[in-house]
């Protein structure tokens, strides 16, 4: 999306003439919906800043600028080097303490880009202009200020403005980047913020909140926040059900008022000290007595319960038997939110999950392309070795599945290797898994592992299986930001599914 000339586009006055020229002038992907209103007030800001100025008509602004993933909007935008213009535009009575709400959530989303920053508010229909200081205040501006702050600006940046907003600036994972985390270099998109905003609202001794959805949809970062801000109050406890990682030592240890506890046997430590609120991560994972213990320190320390939580709705049935999310669920007081927007991870990425989880009539979409997507077939153990070499050494990192029956052995010196459940709520920007097999399409499409060898398997959906092997696929290949492997071993049938659907 390029800027453009506001004076320029403002000479229309008809907004669907004014959308359709502002697309063109833009380079943005779609129309843009102008309302009438809109387009009086974006008129009568240019035509004021040229009564002062006109000089000012020669400027280009980002105009409706949506920041990826976040859904964050500014109305005008300059950026150079040095500093942001941001100005806002309203039509209609709004209060101050709206406006400079939004001004601050404004500064707070620009805050990634380093630089000089002002902000303003255009109200059209009181011809009111209004500035926040740089204490927070909110005070009215003259139009001299404002054109002379622009001029003075220079030339605005010109290129593509989100290449300015790269995900990883304000997007992050605290078991990937705790010292981000613990500075708070992080933003919550609308939905998490929204989210969060419910639970605190509904938060008492004896409620069991939970929040779920997809992997790459920003649960563990926001159950993060939320403990972040009860433990202002009091003393919180987190019990994570994944892997003890050095990451979760680091938060356990510069985060005074919360306590981390592993649960890496299927139960729940001792405890030796009340808590002011419990929270869960990876809540998935829970079986039914972990729960009772759970709700049994609840009723004790009289501590509301927040959990976060994995969806498996994509997996077949029998796959996800006795899965903590339908265990939860169960619970007549249980209050549960979703988080339907893919953070960190592509649209791409997401449909291709879903494809190879289940595929056939059902589920695959075979009107994408998948240009992130890489696939690869092995004939025997030794092919297998060299093309997952191969990708670690393309910087893809091979998430090991443990219940695979012909899993390689790993490569001693691999830094580029990692278990599947060392992998729970971190990111990799390359992944590489492997399908052995051991690997079926049952009939109804779903993605199945038999028991027995692949030769002699029927693919019906009445073969014995194991309850994990689909599982850590579904989560491990959930870890990639950006690109994804696959590599087929000994399993053609599987392989001609996968490559009928990816090209």
């Amino acid at each position: 999306m390029r800027p453009i000339n506001i004076y320029a586009l403002t000479r229309l006055s008809d907004p669907t003439r004014l959308s359709r020229l502002e697309r063109q002038m833009s380079g943005r992907k779609n129309h843009l919906k102008i309302k009438s209103w809109e387009t009086e007030g974006l008129t009568r800001f240019s035509e004021k800043l040229c009564s002062v100025s006109e000089e000012t008509t020669e400027l280009d602004y980002y105009y409706s600028f949506v920041m990826p993933k976040l859904g964050k909007e500014f109305d005008l935008l300059r950026i150079n080097e040095d500093s942001i213009i941001n100005i806002e535009l309203k039509s209609g009575n709004v209060s101050d303490e709206a406006i400079r709400y939004q001004l601050l959530q404004n500064r707070y989303y620009l805050s990634t880009l380093s630089k000089t920053m002002y902000f303003y508010t255009y109200v059209s229909n009181t011809d009111r202009l209004v500035r926040l200081t740089g204490s927070g205040r909110l005070v009215d501006a003259g139009w001299t200020e404002l054109s002379e702050l622009l001029l003075r600006q220079g030339d605005s940046y010109h290129g593509d403005i989100e290449e300015l907003f790269q995900e990883e600036k304000y997007l992050i994972s605290p078991l990937t980047d705790p010292d981000r985390f613990l500075r708070q270099e992080y933003f919550l998109t609308f939905q998490q913020r929204d989210i969060k905003k419910q639970i605190l609202k509904n938060i008492t001794a004896p409620t069991v909140q939970g929040f779920t959805g997809f992997p790459g949809t920003g649960k563990t970062i926001l159950l993060y926040d939320i403990a972040m801000q009860l433990s202002r109050r009091d003393c919180v406890c987190v019990f994570h059900l994944g892997s003890h990682t050095p990451e979760l030592e680091q938060l356990d240890e510069r985060l005074k008022r919360i306590d981390f506890y592993y649960c890496e046997n299927g139960s729940i430590p001792p405890i030796e000290k009340n808590y002011h609120a419990i929270l869960v991560d990876e809540g998935h994972r829970l079986n039914r007595s972990m729960l009772a213990e759970i709700l049994r320190l609840r009723d004790t320390w009289q501590a509301p319960v927040i959990i976060s939580y994995d969806r498996e709705d994509l997996l077949a049935l029998s796959e996800r038997a006795e899965c903590g999310a339908d265990i939860l669920e169960s619970l007549p007081e249980f209050l549960h939110y979703r988080l339907t927007n893919h953070i960190r991870r592509s649209n791409e990425l997401s449909a291709f999950i879903r494809c190879v989880i289940r595929t056939g009539e059902a589920g695959a979409n075979k009107n994408r392309s998948y240009p992130n997507v890489s696939l690869s077939y092995a004939g025997n153990a030794e092919e297998t070795k060299r093309l997952l070499r191969i990708y670690q050494s393309e910087g893809y990192t091979y998430i090991r599945n443990s219940s695979l029956i012909t899993e390689p052995a790993p490569e001693d010196d691999s830094a580029m290797t990692t278990e599947i459940s060392d992998a729970a709520c971190k990111e990799f920007a390359a992944v590489v898994m492997l399908l052995d097999p051991s690997f079926f399409y049952d009939t109804q499409g779903y993605l199945r592992q038999k028991t027995m060898p692949a030769e002699s398997a029927v693919t019906t959906s009445s073969d014995p299986v194991t309850h994990s092997a689909v599982r850590n696929l579904f989560h491990g290949l959930s870890r990639a930001k950006e690109k994804i492997a696959i590599v087929v071993s000994d399993n053609l049938p599987v392989f001609d599914i996968l490559l009928s659907f990816i090209h």
